[in-house]
């Protein structure tokens, strides 16, 4: 599934073409993805102008003139695809390759910026929804998610105090979206292996008796930093120099250092381990069992 890095490289790639534009058209194609859609989805949209283009977590969110937000999600196997005249361009890079079939164009909206975003999903995990702005702090999907984890509220102390007490695994901990909004398998496998942590770490030692941050909590937040911003800034390199549809395999995965590196040598200096996988919490986790303690 597309994490915080991909979601944010598709909303830079979007934005020239979507923010300050108006939606001419709107073009449902099926009744649902995941979920239906709403009734009078197509009618809402049309003729409206998307004043800006956000991300909340794995969410993209355009704000609308009526007031609305349109809330889109890729789900496992959703991509954008830019269509103009005179080219054709899917923003982001992703680990898992997107699909090109048209018959899974599902969603397609026509802008007055002359380009045509059309929605592609395979699998029909992705979904749609429009919610009343002054509703948004109330809307199911996205109440109870918990800081992003590049912003200013993210921080050792914060993230101790989320662990402190909590009997889970490290990477559980990490991968709910209470605890922080938007990371996802990938990242969290790389930001521990970076802080040389375990996977298997209680989520509790984040934290000493009084609630405090540990080296640990410090090391974590500046490796889920670094490898978050070092996931972004390669999208964005990729994206300025991609002109066609693709769905290869994309930008990051040329600095993955443990995932999907089983057997391979680990990279730390003087270490000698070997990157090992095992499955956790239904996902599979890569590790050198070596130097993350």
């Amino acid at each position: 599934m597309p994490e915080l890095p991909e979601v944010e490289t598709v909303r830079r790639g979007l934005q020239p073409v979507m923010e300050g534009a108006q939606i001419l058209k709107a073009e449902a194609r099926r009744a649902d993805l995941r979920f239906p859609f709403q009734k009078d989805f197509a009618a809402r949209l049309q003729g409206q102008t998307v004043t800006g283009l956000a991300r909340r977590a794995k969410y993209l969110m355009a704000d609308l003139g009526s007031g609305d937000v349109l809330l889109m999600h890729l789900g496992m196997s959703g991509s954008f695809r830019v269509q103009r005249p005179d080219e054709a361009r899917t923003p982001g890079e992703f680990h898992h390759p997107r699909g090109k079939d048209v018959a899974h164009d599902h969603v397609v909206f026509h802008m007055s910026s002359g380009a045509d975003i059309v929605f592609n999903d395979p699998r029909r995990f992705g979904y749609m929804k429009i919610i009343a702005r002054g509703a948004i702090d109330e809307e199911p999907l996205l109440r109870g998610l918990g800081p992003e984890p590049l912003g200013n509220a993210f921080d050792a102390a914060m993230l101790a105090r989320s662990c402190a007490g909590k009997k889970t695994s490290l990477k559980a901990a990490l991968l709910d979206q209470r605890v922080v909004a938007g990371l996802g398998n990938i990242y969290v496998c790389e930001a521990l292996y970076r802080a040389r942590l375990s996977p298997r770490r209680l989520a509790a030692t984040l934290a000493n008796r009084k609630r405090e941050p540990t080296d640990h909590a410090r090391h974590l937040v500046d490796a889920i930093h670094a490898v978050l911003n070092q996931a972004i800034e390669a999208g964005g390199s990729s994206l300025r120099d991609h002109r066609q549809t693709s769905g290869e395999l994309g930008y990051f995965q040329h600095s993955f250092q443990v995932y999907d590196r089983e057997g391979e040598p680990c990279g730390t200096p003087g270490c000698g381990g070997i990157v090992r996988r095992f499955t956790q919490n239904g996902r599979s986790t890569f590790w050198c069992p070596k130097c993350q303690k």
